[in-house]
C-alpha cells in the first residue's frame, strides 16, 4: 500500500498521448485548447461611438464659452453598421451618431445626446449649440483598445466555456485546435450487479456506471459502457484489454473486483500485461483498493475503482479526474479553503475524502461541516453534501475552527480551481 501523494506522483509520470483535432467554435464547449489561440484582427475594428450623441471636431470648440457659443450644423446621421461618409467636413459641422457606429475620419469626440441643446428646437433640429470647450476623444472606443492583432486570446490548456464562444464569434474565429477527448471503456463487475428495475435482496443496481457516464455530459471524455463482467469472466476481461490495445480506446475503467476477495480478478488480469507503472491499494478512505496501470510501450492505461458507490465516486474524483486533466494539458487543480464547523477523527496515516456541506456566513466566510455517515455504502450523506473535504495523512484529529482543503464534487461545479 502506498500513500496518496506517492500515487499522484505515479499518475503524473504515467501520461498517455492524446491527439488534437480542428473543430468549429460552435461546438467547442467544454473542450480543451491544444495550442495558444491568438487574435486575427483588431477589436474594435475602428474608432466608434460609446454613446448615442453628436460627433464634432474638438478643435472647433476651443474658444467657446457661455458668452461665445456657436451653432454646429447637423449634416447627417450615422447608425451602427453604416459606412461612414468620406465627404470633407467643414468647420462647425456635426453629425448625429449612434452607439457602435464608426466615427467619420474628421471628427474626434462625441457629445452624448442628453447634453445637447438643439436649434431652433429638438423637433425641428437644424443645429446644435455648444457653449464650452469639448476635449478630444470623449466617449470614443478606440480601434484595438480591447484586442490588437496578434494578442493572446486563450492560452493552451483552457477548458472552453460559453464566454469563450462569445469571444470567438465576436472576433471571427471559426475553427480552433483542441485536444481529442479521451475514450473510456467502462466495465461494472460482479454477479450481484444488475440493470434490472426490480431486484432481489441479493442484487445491486448498477449505479456506478450511470454516475460516471453522467459526468461526461459536462466533462472531458467519451464514455462507452462495456457492460457487466461476472465473477467467472476474468478471461473475457483479459480479451477486452487485448482489444483495447488495438483500438481507439484510451482508458479502461472497472468498478469492483479490485480488492483481495476470491472473485476480485482485476489485479491478477492486469498484471498479466507488461506494465510501465502500477499501483494497487492506496492509504485512503474511502477507496483503498484502487488500482492504476500504464501498459508498457502503449498509449493505454487502466483504472480499477472499488465497487462501493461512494468509493467509486471518490476515486474517480481524486484519481481519474486529475489524470484526465494532466492528459489534456490543464493546469493542476487547486483546493480552496474553508473553516471546519465540527471535529473529525481519522486514522493518522490515511488520507480521507469526506462528504461535507459548504455554507457561507453572513460575513461571507466559507464554512464546512463534515456530515455523518461517511461509510462508503451510504449515499444519503452524498446527496446532502455539496463538497469534498480532503484531510491529509500525518494527522488524526481535526478540530472545529481549523482551515481545511475543499474540492467541488465534479468539473461542472467549478472547473477553474
Amino acid at each position: 500500500m502506498i500513500s496518496y501523494n506517492k500515487s499522484k506522483i505515479i499518475l503524473k509520470k504515467s501520461t498517455i498521448r492524446l491527439g488534437e483535432e480542428l473543430i468549429n467554435t460552435n461546438k467547442c464547449l467544454n473542450r480543451v485548447t491544444s495550442k495558444n489561440i491568438y487574435v486575427h484582427s483588431y477589436y474594435p475594428s475602428g474608432n466608434n461611438a460609446a454613446f448615442d450623441g453628436y460627433a464634432i471636431k474638438s478643435e472647433d470648440t476651443y474658444k467657446l464659452n457661455k458668452k461665445t457659443h456657436k451653432k454646429f450644423r447637423i449634416i447627417g446621421s450615422i447608425a451602427a453598421g453604416n459606412k461612414p461618409n468620406k465627404n470633407k467636413i467643414r468647420k462647425f459641422q456635426t453629425v448625429e451618431i449612434m452607439t457602435g457606429a464608426l466615427i467619420p475620419k474628421n471628427f474626434d469626440t462625441i457629445i452624448p445626446v442628453e447634453q445637447i441643446n438643439f436649434y431652433p428646437n429638438k423637433k425641428n433640429a437644424k443645429y446644435i449649440i455648444i457653449d464650452k470647450k469639448i476635449p478630444k476623444f470623449e466617449h470614443v472606443r478606440f480601434k484595438g483598445s480591447d484586442y490588437k492583432k496578434g494578442d493572446l486570446l486563450i492560452p493552451q490548456g483552457t477548458i472552453l466555456q460559453s464566454n469563450h464562444i462569445l469571444a470567438f464569434k465576436t472576433l471571427g474565429i471559426k475553427k480552433i485546435k483542441v485536444k481529442k477527448k479521451p475514450n473510456i471503456l467502462f466495465f461494472s463487475t460482479g454477479n450481484e450487479i444488475t440493470n434490472k428495475e426490480k431486484i432481489s435482496d441479493w442484487e445491486v443496481r448498477n449505479s456506478n456506471c450511470h454516475y460516471i457516464n453522467s459526468l461526461n455530459k459536462n466533462f472531458l471524455f467519451n464514455f462507452k459502457d462495456g457492460g457487466i463482467l461476472r465473477d467467472n469472466q476474468s478471461n473475457l476481461f483479459q480479451s477486452h484489454i487485448n482489444k483495447m490495445l488495438k483500438s481507439k480506446i484510451d482508458l479502461i475503467i472497472t468498478s469492483g473486483a479490485v480488492s483481495a476477495g476470491k472473485f476480485d480478478f482485476v489485479p491478477s488480469v492486469v498484471n498479466k500485461f507488461k506494465l510501465s507503472n502500477y499501483f494497487k491499494s492506496v492509504a485512503i478512505r474511502p477507496g483503498k483498493p484502487v488500482l492504476f496501470a500504464k501498459i508498457k510501450g502503449k498509449q493505454k492505461a487502466i483504472f480499477g475503482l472499488p465497487g462501493n458507490p461512494i468509493s467509486s465516486a471518490a476515486c474517480f474524483r481524486f484519481f481519474v479526474y486529475p489524470y484526465l486533466r494532466n492528459l489534456l494539458g490543464i493546469k493542476e487543480e487547486n483546493s480552496f479553503k474553508a473553516t471546519l464547523k465540527n471535529e473529525f477523527i481519522k486514522k493518522k496515516n490515511f488520507t480521507r475524502f469526506v462528504k461535507s456541506k459548504l455554507s457561507t456566513t453572513k460575513n461571507g466566510k466559507l464554512e464546512v461541516q463534515i456530515l455523518k455517515g461517511q461509510e462508503s455504502f451510504r449515499i444519503k450523506s452524498f446527496i446532502q453534501s455539496n463538497i469534498w473535504v480532503l484531510l491529509p495523512s500525518g494527522k488524526d484529529k481535526f478540530k472545529k475552527g481549523e482551515i481545511v482543503d475543499c474540492f467541488f464534487p465534479n468539473q461542472s461545479n467549478k472547473i477553474f480551481l
